[in-house]
């Protein structure tokens, strides 16, 4: 009777830990209410939409990581992304830099050791289309930033460029992403490499809406009409350009959100401006948690700023008019709103090694109009995960002392 007791509990305790492994490896997702409700829209069912998965952070050790990491990192990480992969259903995949943890000290063979590591916890993601932007952990900071290391990382990344930008299409979306590290750097060379780039993609979204002007006012009788003035003044608005994908955030140091006023259908529809920004702010005190100082994740001490610099970040936005900016570094969930109306959304570290509760976004974008959906997707607590580890095996000791 008591072994059979004992075999039952046994069988019963690991049915359990399946169980639980497979709910907690679902994301929980909810939606995130918009600043500006015209372009918020719902997600229709017919798959028409392109719905991206982007995550940031995934600190990756590859064999300098000790064994726990390596389960954790490996078993849950690849869990996480199958979980993510089969419930979401998304196109595609975009990493937001920092997939090293301490890449920029790292040999190019241990640099291949954590880019196997990368594709092997992606899993069916490695099938799919991705992008990942190159972070400041990855290439280090401006005083060891090198052009050629730079080079050799940007060749096993799908996409970027020597200066590690890139600029694709999918799905009708423009997506353009920035090397916004090498902006930090006054004199090396990448940053003026970033500054074609961005000069580049300005000059053809340029291109491209005045043509789209002229021909508006050709068919509408505007023959006579000053085309300088009127295309550069009314085509090239805030939110006209690609959706810009960045490791370090813009300038952030007002919330624009109150210097917005909304016209009164838009105050009729929310309730007023200050009640839709309570409940923004709550919602997103909610999302997060103060994450892990930097200095103590990887090696060394963090020295760079957190965000751009406001000239370099006003020089993005003027040049490149993004739909939305998405863009990682702290670690936490935010959604601004800049002074330009463009909404700047931070992606969350998915990572334990940056904090206890990694979470990723859920971007749909609509392809027939300028909406975008965002959801915040989170991931089971490490401390959760330990703490059931160490309930399982008390159990086991428990069992066989009976």
């Amino acid at each position: 009777m008591v072994v059979g007791f004992r075999g039952f509990c046994v069988v019963a305790a690991i049915a359990f830990l399946l169980v639980f492994e497979d709910w907690v490896s679902t994301p929980s997702c909810k939606l995130v209410p918009s600043a500006n409700p015209f372009l918020q829209f719902q997600v229709g069912e017919e798959g028409d939409d392109l719905k991206v998965m982007m995550v940031s952070d995934l600190l990756l050790l590859g064999s300098d990581a000790g064994f726990p990491n390596r389960f954790f990192t490996d078993y849950y990480m690849s869990k996480f992304f199958r979980k993510s992969f089969e419930s979401l259903r998304p196109d595609l995949l975009l990493v937001l830099g920092d997939v090293s943890a301490k890449g920029s000290e790292l040999t190019k063979s241990k640099w291949m050791s954590v880019l196997q590591q990368f594709y092997k916890v992606l899993g069916p993601f490695a099938g799919l289309p991705f992008h990942a932007v190159l972070g400041d952990r990855d290439i280090g900071e401006c005083s060891d930033l090198d052009a050629s290391k730079v080079d050799w990382i940007t060749h096993k990344l799908p996409g970027l460029d020597s200066s590690g930008c890139a600029a694709f299409e999918i799905g009708n979306i423009t997506f353009v992403s920035l090397n916004t590290v090498a902006l930090l750097c006054r004199n090396n060379s990448l940053r003026f490499d970033v500054e074609k780039v961005i000069e580049r993609e300005s000059l053809e979204l340029r291109v491209e809406t005045e043509g789209a002007t002229k021909t508006l006012n050709d068919s509408t009788n505007f023959r006579d009409a000053d085309y300088n003035s009127f295309g550069r003044e009314s085509s090239m608005l805030p939110g006209s350009g690609p959706v810009l994908l960045l490791h370090l955030p813009l300038d952030q140091t007002r919330n624009e959100l109150d210097d917005l006023p909304l016209d009164q259908t838009s105050n009729e529809h929310d309730g007023g401006n200050d009640a839709y920004k309570k409940s923004l702010t709550s919602f997103i005190e909610g999302l997060n948690v103060e994450p892990k100082n930097r200095e103590l994740i990887g090696s060394g001490i963090y020295e760079m700023l957190h965000t751009l610099p406001i000239n370099a970040s006003e020089y993005i936005l003027q040049a490149l008019k993004p739909r939305i900016i998405f863009s990682a570094h702290r670690y936490a969930f935010s959604d601004h709103i800049h002074r330009d109306r463009t909404r700047e959304i931070t992606v969350p570290a998915m990572s334990w090694n940056a904090r206890d509760d990694p979470a990723f976004v859920i971007a749909t974008f609509q392809k027939t109009g300028r909406g975008v959906s965002i959801s915040y997707c989170s991931l089971a607590r490490e401390s959760y995960i330990l703490l059931l580890y160490v309930s399982i095996m008390v159990f086991f000791c428990f069992v066989c002392c009976v």
